[in-house]
C-alpha cells in the first residue's frame, strides 16, 4: 500500500518538534553569564556528563551489536535495521538534552540576578528542547519506518531498539546520581554541616551531574521508551484486529496532535505571578484542552468510522495520567499534609521518619491504582459501546496519556535544569536574593519531577497493558487458566522480577556509595585547607567514581532483564510468559509507586526542615530527616522509576520475540 497522506503529516509534525526544539536551543544558548566561577561550574558539569554518556554509548554498543545479530537471525534484517534506529534515536534524544542542560544551569543562574521572571523562561526552554526531542524523534523514525516497510512488526523493533537505551540510561543514572547525592548528603551535610550545594564537598560536581543523568537522560529515555511502545503496541492491533489501515496509523496522528498541543500548551507557561509551579501547571491544563479538541478533530478527518470508540477511551487515559500525576503531587509537595506530618515525625528521630514516609508511600498506591483501574474499565466500556474491541480502547488511552509528552517532559527537564542553576550561584558567590529565587525555581522544580514521575508511572501500566494484548494476539493467547501449574509459576517469577531488580539496584546503590563517601572522608582529611575554602577538591575523582560504578553494577539487572522473559517462554511455555507479565505489571506498578512517593516524601520533609521548621538546619529533626532522605534517594531516583522500564523492557521482548518462543518451547505446562 502506497504512503498516506496521514502519515506524511505525522512525519511533518514530528519535523516541526525538531524545528522547535533547535530554535529553543538557539535562544537559551545566545542567554549571557558574566560569572566566570557559574562558569567554570557549568563547565564541570558539563564534562561530568559528557564524559558519562560516552561511557554509556560504548556500553550500549556493544550490547546494541549482540541484541542486532540475535534480532536478524531470529526476525530478518528489516527488524534488526529497525532495532539500530530505535537505540540511535533514543540516545540522540537524551544526548540533546544532556547537551542543552548542562549548559543551561548558569545561564539561568545569571538570569535570576535580574528576577525570577527573566530566569524562568531560560530553564523552561532549556527543558522543551529534552521534550520536543523525545517526541519529535520517535515519531521521525516510527513514522519512517512504517512508510518504508509498511509493517507494523518491524516498527517494533524501533520500540525495543528504544527500550533497552531506557533500561541502561534509566537505571544506570539511578545509581550514578544516588552513589553522589548520597555521599555528599551523608559527609557534607550531616558530619561538616555544609550546605546542599557548598563547593567546598567533593561529591557536589558529581551530584550536579547526577542530575541531569538520572532526570533528564535516564528520564527523557523512559518516558520516549513508554511513548514508542504504546503507539508500536496499537499499531500492531489495529494490523490484527480491524483490516483497515486507518486503525494503524491512528496512533501516528494521535501523536502529531500530541505535539501540536504541546506546542500550543508552552504558550502559557508564563510565570507572570513569580509562582513558576502555576505556571507550569497552567502549561500541562492547557496542552490537554488543545489536545482533547485536536485529537478529536484528526480523528474524524482521518474517517475512523467509529470514532467514538477511539476518541472516549483516549481521552479517559489522558485525563487518567493528570490524576495520576497531581496524586502523586499530593503525597509529596512542601505544603501538604503527609510531608509536613513526616517532618514534624523528625523531632523524634529517622526511624519514625522512615515509619511514617513508607506508610504515606503505602497510601499513596491506593487512588493512583484505582486510577489506572477506572482508566481501564471507562476506556473498555467506552469502547465496546462504541463498536470497538476493548483491548484496542485500552491501548489507545495509553497513547491518548502519552500524547502529551512533549510538555510533560519540558517540565520534567527544566527540575534538573534549575536544581543546578541554584549550584552555579552559590559558585559563583552571588547574593542571597539570587539564591532564593534559585530555590523558587528548584522547588517548583520538584514538584513537576514528582508529577513526571507519577505520570510515567500510570503510562507505563497502561502501555505494558497494550503491549500484554499486543503480545496475546501474537501467540494467539485466548485467555489465561489460573489453575494451569505453567501460569502460576509465570505468576510467581513475573512478581518477583521487579523487587529483585530493586534490591539489585539499591545494593548496587550502597556500594557505590560506600566507595564515594570513603573517598570525601579522605579529601577533607588529606587535602590542607579544603574545609577552610582555601582549596579545591578533587571533584573528577568523585565523577569517575560514580560513573564507573554505575555501569558495572547495571551488567546482571540488564541481563535479567532481557533473557528472563525469553527463558520463561521457553521453559514454560507463551501461557505460562502470559503469566509472567501479568505478575511483574502489578508487583512493578505497585512498588514503583510506592518508592517513587515515599522517597519524594522524605525528599521534601527534609527541605520543608531546612526552610526553618522544627529548628531548621543543623538541628536534631534535620539530622534525622537527612536520614530518611537517604533511604528514600535510591528509591525515588534508582529503583522506583527503573520498574517502568523494566516491565516494558520484558513486555517487549515477550512481544518481539514471541512467535521464536511459541516454535521453541520445551513444554507447556
Amino acid at each position: 500500500m502506497g504512503i498516506t497522506l496521514w502519515e506524511i503529516v505525522a512525519l511533518a509534525a514530528g519535523l516541526i518538534s525538531m524545528g522547535v526544539a533547535a530554535y529553543f536551543y538557539r535562544w537559551v544558548m545566545a542567554q549571557p553569564n558574566e560569572n566566570p566561577e557559574m562558569e567554570a561550574f557549568s563547565v564541570a558539569v558539563q564534562e561530568g556528563a559528557a564524559a558519562y554518556l560516552q561511557r554509556l554509548f560504548v556500553a550500549l554498543g556493544g550490547l546494541t551489536v549482540v541484541i542486532t545479530i540475535v534480532v536478524f537471525f531470529a526476525l530478518g534484517w528489516e527488524t534488526a535495521v529497525a532495532f539500530i534506529l530505535g537505540a540511535v534515536f533514543s540516545a540522540a534524544a537524551a544526548y540533546a538534552g544532556m547537551y542543552i542542560a548542562t549548559r543551561a544551569n548558569a545561564k539561568v543562574a545569571w538570569a535570576a540576578r535580574t528576577s525570577l521572571v527573566q530566569a524562568f523562561p531560560v530553564g523552561f526552554n532549556a527543558g522543551a528542547v529534552m521534550g520536543l526531542a523525545v517526541v519529535g524523534f520517535s515519531l521521525i523514525g516510527m513514522t519512517l519506518l512504517y512508510m518504508i516497510f509498511d509493517d507494523a512488526d518491524v516498527v517494533l523493533g524501533f520500540s525495543f531498539g528504544a527500550s533497552q537505551l531506557a533500561l541502561l540510561a534509566k537505571a544506570g543514572g539511578g545509581i550514578y546520581t544516588k552513589t553522589a547525592d548520597i555521599g555528599a548528603d551523608l559527609v557534607g551535610k550531616v558530619e561538616f554541616g555544609l550546605a546542599e550545594d557548598d563547593p567546598r564537598n567533593p561529591a557536589v560536581i558529581a551530584d550536579n551531574v547526577g542530575d541531569n543523568v538520572g532526570d533528564v537522560a535516564g528520564m527523557g529515555a523512559d518516558i520516549l521508551d513508554s511513548y514508542v511502545a504504546s503507539v508500536v503496541a496499537v499499531m500492531i492491533l489495529g494490523s490484527v484486529v480491524f483490516a483497515d489501515v486507518r486503525y494503524v496509523i491512528l496512533p501516528l496522528v494521535l501523536s502529531a496532535a500530541g505535539i501540536l498541543s504541546s506546542l500550543a500548551g508552552m504558550y502559557f507557561v508564563r510565570p507572570g505571578s513569580n509562582d513558576p509551579g502555576r505556571a507550569l501547571n497552567t502549561g500541562t491544563l492547557a496542552t490537554t484542552g488543545v489536545f482533547i479538541v485536536l485529537g478529536s478533530a484528526s480523528v474524524f478527518a482521518l474517517g475512523i468510522d467509529r470514532p467514538w470508540g477511539v476518541i472516549l477511551p483516549a481521552i479517559a487515559g489522558l485525563l487518567a495520567g493528570i490524576v495520576i500525576g497531581f496524586t502523586s503531587d499530593a503525597f509529596t509537595d512542601i505544603d501538604q499534609k503527609a510531608v509536613q506530618a513526616t517532618a514534624g515525625a523528625a523531632n523524634s528521630g529517622p526511624a519514625i521518619v522512615i515509619i511514617q514516609g513508607f506508610s504515606y508511600g503505602l497510601l499513596s498506591i491506593v487512588p493512583s491504582i484505582l486510577g489506572i483501574c477506572v482508566a481501564m474499565v471507562a476506556a473498555w466500556m467506552l469502547a465496546e459501546n462504541a463498536g470497538v474491541p476493548g483491548t484496542y480502547g485500552v491501548s489507545i488511552a495509553a497513547v491518548g496519556m502519552l500524547a502529551i509528552t512533549g510538555m510533560i517532559m519540558s517540565s520534567d527537564a527544566y527540575g534538573p535544569i534549575v536544581d543546578n542553576a541554584k549550584g552555579c550561584a552559590e559558585a559563583g558567590q552571588e547574593d542571597e536574593e539570587t539564591i532564593a529565587i534559585c530555590d523558587r525555581l528548584d522547588a517548583a522544580g520538584n514538584t513537576a519531577k514528582a508529577i513526571t514521575k507519577g505520570f510515567a508511572i500510570g503510562a507505563a501500566a497502561l502501555t505494558v497493558l497494550a503491549l500484554f494484548s499486543a503480545y496475546a494476539e501474537t501467540v494467539d493467547l485466548v485467555n489465561l487458566d489460573l489453575l494451569s501449574p505453567g501460569v502460576i509459576v509465570g505468576v510467581f517469577l513475573g512478581g518477583m522480577m521487579p523487587p529483585l531488580f530493586s534490591a539489585l539496584l539499591m545494593l548496587s546503590v550502597g556500594r557505590n556509595a560506600d566507595r564515594m563517601v570513603t573517598e570525601i572522608r579522605r579529601q577533607f582529611q588529606e587535602i590542607p585547607g579544603l574545609l577552610e575554602g582555601k582549596a579545591r577538591p578533587d571533584s573528577r575523582r568523585c565523577v569517575d567514581i560514580a560513573a564507573q560504578g554505575a555501569l558495572k553494577e547495571l551488567i546482571i539487572p540488564g541481563i535479567l532483564a532481557l533473557v528472563t522473559p525469553i527463558a520463561v517462554g521457553i521453559l514454560f511455555g507463551v501461557a505460562a510468559l502470559g503469566g509472567f507479565l501479568a505478575g511483574s505489571i502489578v508487583t512493578g506498578i505497585i512498588f514503583a509507586l510506592l518508592m517513587a512517593n515515599s522517597g519524594g516524601l522524605w525528599d521534601n520533609a527534609k527541605k520543608y526542615i531546612e526552610d526553618g521548621a522544627h529548628g531548621g538546619k543543623n538541628s536534631e529533626a534535620h539530622k534525622a530527616a537527612v536520614v530518611g532522605d537517604t533511604v528514600g534517594d535510591p528509591f525515588k531516583d534508582t529503583a522506583g522509576p527503573s520498574l517502568n522500564t523494566l516491565i516494558t523492557v520484558m513486555s517487549l521482548v515477550a512481544t518481539v520475540f514471541g512467535a521464536f518462543i511459541a516454535r521453541f518451547s520445551i513444554f507447556s505446562l
